[in-house]
């Protein structure tokens, strides 16, 4: 989505249904090519950001990260990154990257401004050291690589914006942190990981899994 459509299926069905009026006001007044002042602000604030990737045949897969306050670090107003922690070991998001740089990232702040922030572009997979030689990486960055309990990062996504523009508040529902439980990143802990709470060990299946 840039300021004006490129992408045919969106113009396509703005024609259909007569919202092209609607979107190009839309393009017009919010949607930019980098990440101002009050955007760089809002990520500063979040805990938590879902991540859209697809691999090279189109195939989709939404995730989810989370961590303290500012995890997803602005490195300048076109520069993104953020922590992958040790995880399942399948790194699904990472394949995706891997074969297909387009990543959407969409924050959502549920307690305080109620509102979301979409930020889509390009990404790559960097290891601590590279990131640490950053020129743009601040010292809270720094501190991040060292070891702080739990695990350390094992890598991190560097992401390239190339749009950024607000999701509306009307339905997003408002939440209240449930209390301060600790989180230790990274963790083997079987419990901490939530076990095979939807019982899917015993559960049949039809098809082969995923290579």
């Amino acid at each position: 989505m840039d300021s004006t459509p490129s992408v045919s299926g969106e113009r396509t069905l703005q024609c259909r249904y007569g919202t092209q009026a609607r979107a190009d006001a839309f393009y017009r007044n919010q949607v930019l090519d980098h990440l101002n002042a009050a955007m760089r602000e809002f990520i500063a604030r979040q805990t938590m950001v879902f991540v859209a990737t697809a691999a090279g045949n189109g195939e989709a897969d939404s995730s989810f990260r989370a961590g303290p306050a500012g995890f997803v670090r602005v490195l300048d107003e076109r520069t993104l990154c953020y922590p992958e922690y040790r995880g399942n070991g399948v790194m699904a998001s990472l394949g995706n990257i891997l074969e297909n740089p387009h990543i959407g990232l969409l924050f959502v702040d549920f307690t305080v401004s109620k509102i979301g922030l979409h930020a889509n572009g390009t990404a790559r997979i960097v290891a601590n050291d590279e990131l640490a030689r950053h020129p743009a990486v601040t010292a809270v960055v720094e501190r991040d690589l060292e070891e702080t309990g739990g695990r350390r990062p094992e890598r991190w996504v560097v992401m390239a914006v190339r749009e950024a523009y607000i999701h509306c508040s009307k339905h997003i529902p408002r939440m209240r942190p449930a209390g301060d439980d600790e989180i230790v990143w990274g963790t083997d802990d079987v419990t901490a990981k939530g076990g095979d709470y939807f019982q899917a060990r015993a559960s049949k299946r039809g098809t082969a899994p995923k290579p």
